[in-house]
């Protein structure tokens, strides 16, 4: 990957300096046919609506952004439990995802594919159209529960780019604490 990318850079340069108009996005595809973004998405805040434990009706909000100089759309994001005791299941016909943030929604993007792999803790959800670089989207999923068991609770979140050989960008974990707070008196 690093010599495609010092190879494309090359390229640009020696465009720009020679005076001739070129696209600084254009993806990065290596001879094998994987496929890189050139500046990967970003993940942003991760939030939830509810932080106790046993709550239903929880959102969990993920804010990703891609750059103009993506070079590539996103097609996939997983997002991957790796820490908690609890296993978060989400119910996937609930969850969509918007352009823009929690605080300032905007318009719905389409979900193609919104799977769960159980064994592997992971969600994953396919844009149908891919996302063009320069947007920040938010998907929302909706855990069936909040954990029964207070505590810290991340999430690794990985991003791909249209292709058969998409190659994933880990983006980093969003980390969501829950709490327990005890018998309620009403």
């Amino acid at each position: 990957m690093r010599t495609a990318f010092l190879l494309s850079t090359a390229i640009a340069c020696t465009a720009v300096i020679g005076g001739y108009p070129t696209d600084l996005s254009q993806a990065v595809k290596l001879r094998d046919g994987k496929v890189y973004f050139v500046q990967p998405p970003s993940l942003g805040d991760v939030v939830t609506t509810y932080k106790e434990t046993y709550v239903w009706g929880a959102t969990y909000y993920f804010t990703i952004g891609l750059p103009e100089n993506a070079g590539e759309p996103l097609q996939r994001i997983t997002i991957n439990q790796r820490e908690g005791v609890d296993r978060v299941r989400f119910d996937l016909e609930d969850t969509f995802a918007f352009e823009g943030t929690r605080s300032n929604e905007g318009q719905k993007l389409a979900l193609k594919d919104a799977t769960s792999d159980r064994k592997t803790k992971t969600v994953s959800l396919t844009f149908d159209p891919p996302v063009s670089p320069g947007r920040t989207i938010t998907i929302a999923l909706k855990p069936v529960q909040n954990p029964q068991v207070a505590g810290v609770y991340l999430f690794g979140v990985t991003a791909f780019p249209p292709g058969e050989q998409a190659h994933g960008q880990f983006l980093g974990y969003g980390r969501l604490q829950f709490y327990n707070f005890g018998p309620r008196f009403f």
